[in-house]
């Protein structure tokens, strides 16, 4: 696995937001820097080892912000942003970056996701989204002439790249506005995945208002999934994305992972969406044989796309064999990458055809929050 420091640029002086260093202002009680700091902390299986600060040069903060898995360790910044980011990179321990604006406090683990399953040896990747507004080119004379929106993007953080590539190309070329603009300087591959809305960068005043009507007005919902699988032999047992050691499998179009079928199933319904049964009909064949982890990458875009985060998973499954209690953490490991989860296991005695040891049944509750205008 490719091991990732994510680095959060926060060494700017706030002179467009006015009355003090917005990095460090607090939105539901959170300074913005943090957010992204909690989110990186969450990717820790997915290559995420440390996060570095960059805060300004000359300023000294105390933090209590603390990861068992990720350590967050502070440096300072220069006098520009490529200075700072450089130093951040001096600073880095792997052999991967992700470089994010602290103001920035609405990126979710699933960007961070995309980013890093994106990067190469050889290339770096930004999130963009394209322009919606109609643009207009105003010159020192006060003429304003029309621009052409079609092909043009918004570039966000973060920005992810081979960190010794990402040094030669900022120290060539420091007046870069981003790190996508030095890395193309230097004539690198740049590849892009899709940006957030949400993602948005808290420069003025006004965006913060919005940040905080955002973190205010917030709706939770909860939704619940079922889910069972027929137990045969010649199939494999797939839970939660492992392959378990049994003799047993379980039946269906994909790989019947009965765990995955029922969080996807609870996450859709909190987001008022259909089961897995109308976005991945077995009746097309498109989905035989199919990865549920990849299934379940594709319900997350979607909820993301309607603006709903999950925060929390909660699942029992019930089975009698094979013993599954041994492979508890490894399959918590695994859907930990998308969001924080729970699993118990229970048996139900020979009182059903789980009990019987016939088939395996899943119930997922998951909680989603959407924050509103």
């Amino acid at each position: 696995m490719r091991e990732f420091t994510f680095i959060i640029a926060a060494g700017g002086k706030g002179q467009r937001m006015g009355g003090g260093k917005k990095q460090f202002m607090t939105l539901s009680g959170r300074e913005l820097w943090r957010w992204s700091a909690d989110n990186a902390a969450e990717l820790y299986d997915y290559g995420i080892r440390e996060i570095i600060l960059v805060i300004p040069e000359g300023d000294d903060i105390n933090t209590d912000w603390h990861n068992d898995n990720v350590p967050l360790r502070i440096t300072h910044g220069g006098s520009e942003r490529a200075l700072s980011v450089l130093n951040g990179l001096n600073s880095a321990k792997y052999d991967y970056v992700l470089v994010h604006d602290a103001a920035r406090p609405f990126s979710t683990p699933e960007l961070f996701r995309r980013l890093i399953d994106s990067v190469t040896e050889n290339s770096g990747v930004v999130p963009v989204l394209p322009v919606s507004d109609a643009l207009k080119h105003i010159d020192r004379d006060g003429n304003i002439s029309c621009v052409e929106r079609d092909e043009l993007y918004i570039t966000q953080t973060p920005q992810v790249f081979p960190r010794l590539m990402l040094i030669e190309a900022l120290k060539n070329y420091p007046e870069a506005k981003d790190e996508a603009e030095a890395w193309k300087n230097a004539g690198h591959e740049l590849k892009h995945v899709d940006g957030e809305r949400m993602n948005f960068k808290v420069t003025v005043k006004d965006d913060m208002t919005i940040a905080r009507a955002l973190t205010e007005n917030k709706i939770i919902r909860t939704g619940i999934g079922w889910d069972i699988h027929r137990l045969v032999p010649e199939r494999k047992l797939i839970l939660g994305g492992l392959k378990i050691d049994s003799p047993l499998g379980l039946l269906g179009n994909s790989d019947a992972d009965v765990l995955t079928h029922a969080v996807m199933d609870a996450i859709l319904g909190a987001a008022g969406l259909p089961d897995i049964g109308n976005i991945f009909p077995a009746s097309t064949g498109k989905y035989k044989g199919a990865d549920s982890i990849e299934l379940l990458k594709e319900v997350l875009r979607l909820v993301n796309s309607e603006g709903w985060n999950v925060d929390f998973v909660d699942a029992v499954l019930t089975a009698q064999v094979p013993r599954l209690n041994k492979y508890r953490d490894e399959i918590i490991g695994n859907m930990t990458r998308f969001f924080a989860f729970n699993l118990k296991f229970k048996s139900a005695e020979d009182l059903d055809d789980s009990g019987r040891g016939l088939c395996m049944t899943c119930r997922a509750v998951a909680t989603l929050e959407k924050v509103m205008f």
